[in-house]
C-alpha cells in the first residue's frame, strides 16, 4: 500500500489575556500510517511575533495524576522563553505574569494541554510556569531559550491566595522544594 502524499500541518495561534502568552494548536495530517504534527515552525511563529530562538529541549515524565510542578521562572539575564506541550497524557498548565511594573503582574492564565490535541503554550521570559497532571504517565516537553541557571531560579507557591489560581483538582504530589516556595504576601 502506498502512503498518501503529506501536506504541511497547520498551526492555529490564539492570544491569551497576558501579553505575549499564546496558545498554538496543531492540526495533524493523518493517513493509514497514523498522523504527523508540527509543533514548532520558526517562520510561522515569527509571523505571529513569536521570535525567540528555542535552543534547549527538555522532557518531564510524571508517573501519577495530580502531580504539581511549579510555579517556576528565572530572573534576568537568564529569563527563559518556553514552548510547552504534552507528549503523552493531559496537564492543566498555568502561566503567571511576574514582570515588575507590568499592568498584568500576578495575573494568570491556564490552558489544558493534551497530547491528543497537539496543542502548546508559548511563554515569554518574565512569566512563571507550572502545571498539574490530569492523567497518569503524563510527559511534558519544554523547548526553551536559555539553559538552567541555578542562581537565577525563582518560584511562586501554587496555592498563594494573592494569585488565587483555580486548579481543577487538588494536587496530591508536590516536591519539597515547590512546597517550600514563599507566598507573595
Amino acid at each position: 500500500m502506498v502512503a498518501s502524499p503529506c501536506t504541511r500541518p497547520t498551526l492555529i495561534f490564539n492570544r491569551t489575556s497576558l501579553p505575549g502568552v499564546v496558545t498554538a494548536e496543531s492540526a495533524a495530517v493523518a493517513d493509514e500510517r497514523g498522523s504527523f504534527t508540527r509543533t514548532y515552525v520558526a517562520d510561522l511563529f515569527a509571523a505571529h511575533g513569536l521570535t525567540a530562538v528555542l535552543s534547549v529541549t527538555a522532557r518531564a515524565s510524571n508517573t501519577r495524576a495530580r502531580t504539581l510542578r511549579g510555579l517556576h521562572y528565572q530572573t534576568e539575564p537568564h529569563g527563559e522563553t518556553k514552548l510547552v506541550s504534552c507528549a503523552r497524557g493531559t496537564i492543566f498548565d498555568v502561566v503567571v505574569d511576574v514582570r515588575a511594573g507590568s499592568p498584568t503582574r500576578y495575573r494568570w492564565v491556564a490552558t489544558v494541554l493534551d497530547a491528543s490535541r497537539g496543542n502548546a503554550i508559548y511563554i515569554p521570559a518574565g512569566f512563571a510556569h507550572g502545571y498539574l497532571t490530569l492523567t497518569d504517565d503524563a510527559v511534558v516537553l519544554y523547548q526553551m531559550t536559555d539553559s538552567h541557571a541555578p542562581g537565577a531560579e525563582r518560584g511562586l507557591r501554587w496555592d498563594d491566595p494573592t494569585l488565587a489560581i483555580d486548579w481543577p483538582v487538588a494536587p496530591e504530589l508536590i516536591s519539597p522544594r515547590d512546597s517550600a516556595l514563599p507566598h507573595l504576601g
